[in-house]
């Protein structure tokens, strides 16, 4: 059994993040968004950023990404722009660069790519992506928090253990509205005032 001293070691190292969902809370949502000329910040969502890392969070993007199994797009052209993202923001405010991206390529019982059709741990709700994160960039998930547009965002960081999940407005926000309220996930208008309401406490 590890000792105390070296719980707390390993505690002491442990570090904590948001997590932000990609599509509709940190960027402006399109369907199926992979061309680097569709891409556009939410506004406030550069402020955000810096204000995580200001008070010692990581930013980790945590994305469902199904238009790959779907056949719409391919993981290299979500990682050109995930490149070009880092760039546009870090150009805009070095402050203001996410820490790591993790995807989910795999939908349940739609697409065109065979072996990504698939259930899989990592797709959200799931919490598969959190703890992937979790493991490689050491995170207590309990000093953490999940913010995101759909109850599959909420959810998957419920699922992670995270201090707290909360729900945006922005993206699909309000298609899902009345189902976040009637479950009682705390609402926030967009991803500035979440990040706000949680370094404010």
């Amino acid at each position: 059994m590890p000792s105390p001293v070296f719980l707390r070691r390993f505690f002491l190292t442990m570090r904590k993040a948001f997590f932000l969902d990609r599509d509709g809370t940190l960027n402006v949502e399109v369907d199926y968004l992979y061309r680097c000329e569709d891409f556009a910040l939410i506004d406030g969502a550069l402020e955000a950023v810096r204000r995580i890392h200001e008070a010692g969070f990581l930013a980790v993007v945590v994305s469902n990404q199904a238009g790959i199994a779907r056949g719409k797009y391919k993981l290299e052209d979500v990682k050109i722009l995930e490149k070009y993202m880092c760039e546009v923001m870090g150009k805009a405010d070095p402050l203001a660069v996410p820490d790591g991206f993790y995807y989910c390529p795999h939908h349940p019982d739609k697409g065109t790519v065979a072996e990504l059709v698939k259930e899989c741990s990592c797709r959200k709700p799931s919490p598969g992506l959190l703890l992937q994160a979790q493991k490689e960039l050491e995170i207590d998930l309990a000093s953490s928090y999940m913010i995101g547009d759909k109850l599959s965002d909420v959810e998957a960081g419920i699922r992670a253990g995270c201090r707290e999940s909360i729900f945006v407005k922005t993206g699909h926000g309000m298609e899902e509205l009345d189902k976040a309220l009637a479950r009682n996930y705390p609402v926030c208008e967009d991803l500035l005032q979440a990040v706000k309401r949680i370094l404010s406490k």
